[in-house]
């Protein structure tokens, strides 16, 4: 065994990528735990536990001094607390320091504090913390954002979540400000990488409950996409008897049908049709029902089969994919793993597969429409259009009683069965190369 491979403090074999040594490392953890405290027995409790179990450096979360950050500045407000930007002046953990018996850092690193507002419950709040952790450190496939540590702010007394600054900030903004320099690839690359993100969620038996383009962030969005704010998700199965299960919490155009009417409790499935609403987004630039209330009346059209229009010249398998997304029959939607496979084959697809074809077709339309616009826009334009006041694309309790039972519209089932034989001779084989 060459020497790199063994551990310099105790000579047995380590991780010679990470030059982690877990034995040496949880010994190391362990005798600074008198050192510190978040004033909270369940957050030290998970804070040491995740340091004793840490097999990498990723997998380490610590205890974080707020004196310890700079230029803290609020950057977002979503439902349920406030995003901030801030410099962590001594940054994350790398490996130890041998010679000098201590820790050696990433310093000065960009970072994100997810701060809850005070009337969150501290069991949901550290809920999401446990879920968010499971999620990034490999189990979750990094389907979530890099999770630093906790801090707590001197003020307000209330936790917050150190996470990785994500320099694009969230999928709706991004869109807004970039869609007209978008093409079909990288749409169906994004579609393709956020399948992939919830896949990897939804395999640990965890739904999100809360999806929509504001929980999608990046650095690079032609690169990849990571899942954030876990507040409302839960495992599968657990708490059953909770009296709040009945309330309603979310951005109401990404809800879907049955669990607004009150029919199911919030499933996998129902994350699917949240996919199938963002996929919407991510063809169009568009949020879906910009121009009208986020009200009970659009529950109850969205529970009657009212669903956001695909342009006609959106690529026909594209179409088909966000419509079995979106079906009101709840056991017709795919699953992630559906979704993750069927994009795959339309990603590497060969220069005569079905789907590269509707893509050069799709593109030569919209390059037509461009030429005949007249206007001396550029590409990097920003969408142009208007929310109305009602139109609210954060989470929030949403109390309707009385919806109706969740349909289809009158069409969708007959468009969707034509759509469906319309690409029945297409196979894997004729569609792709090798993998």
């Amino acid at each position: 065994m060459s020497s790199d491979e063994i551990c310099p403090e105790c000579n047995q074999e380590w991780d010679k990528y990470y030059k982690w040594c877990k034995p040496c490392n949880s010994k190391h953890f362990q005798n600074d735990f008198n050192n510190w405290t978040s004033g909270n027995d369940k957050i030290d409790k998970f804070i040491q536990d995740a340091q004793l179990n840490a097999n990498r450096n990723y997998e380490v979360i610590e205890w974080i001094p707020y004196d310890r950050f700079k230029d803290v500045k609020q950057i977002g407000k979503g439902g349920f607390g406030t995003i901030h930007y801030a410099r962590w002046i001594d940054g994350f953990i790398r490996r130890w320091d041998i010679e000098n018996q201590q820790w050696k850092r990433y310093d000065n690193r960009e970072v994100a504090l997810k701060k809850f507002d005070n009337f969150v419950n501290f069991n949901d709040v550290l809920n999401e913390m446990e879920i968010h952790f499971k999620l990034y450190t490999g189990s979750g496939g990094y389907a979530s954002i890099r999770f630093y540590g906790i801090t707590q702010d001197p003020e307000t007394h209330s936790y917050m979540m150190v996470l990785k600054y994500e320099k694009e900030g969230n999928l709706r903004e991004y869109l807004k400000n970039n869609f007209n320099n978008i093409n079909w690839k990288q749409k169906l690359y994004n579609l393709y990488n956020i399948s992939y993100r919830l896949m990897e969620i939804h395999k640990l038996d965890i739904v999100h409950q809360d999806f929509h383009p504001g929980n999608i962030l990046s650095t690079n969005f032609k690169n990849y996409m990571q899942i954030s704010d876990f507040g409302l998700s839960k495992l599968i199965g657990t708490n059953p008897n909770n009296p709040k299960k009945k309330n309603i919490v979310g951005v109401l155009p990404y809800i879907a049908p049955e669990v607004l009417s009150g029919d199911e409790e919030y499933t996998k499935a129902a994350d699917v049709y949240s996919y199938g609403i963002i996929a919407y987004e991510i063809i169009t630039g568009f949020p879906p029902y910009p121009d009208i209330p986020h009200d009970e009346d659009l529950a109850i059209q969205i529970c009657n089969g009212l669903r956001p229009k695909i342009p006609f010249h959106t690529p026909k398998l594209i179409t088909r994919m966000i419509m079995r997304c979106w079906d009101a029959r709840v056991t017709n939607r795919p699953t992630f793993t559906e979704l993750y496979y069927e994009l795959q084959k339309y990603w590497i697809g060969n220069k005569d597969s079905e789907i590269v074809i509707q893509i050069k077709k799709a593109e030569e339309f919209s390059a037509n429409q461009e030429s005949i616009n007249t206007t001396t826009t550029t590409t990097t334009t920003p969408l142009n259009y208007k929310t109305h006041p009602q139109a609210i694309y954060t989470s929030r309790l949403l109390n309707y009683p009385k919806l109706p039972k969740p349909k289809n519209e009158e069409n969708f089932e007959r468009e969707l069965e034509e759509l469906t034989k319309s690409f029945s001779h297409i196979t894997t084989n004729n569609d792709i190369d090798e993998f």
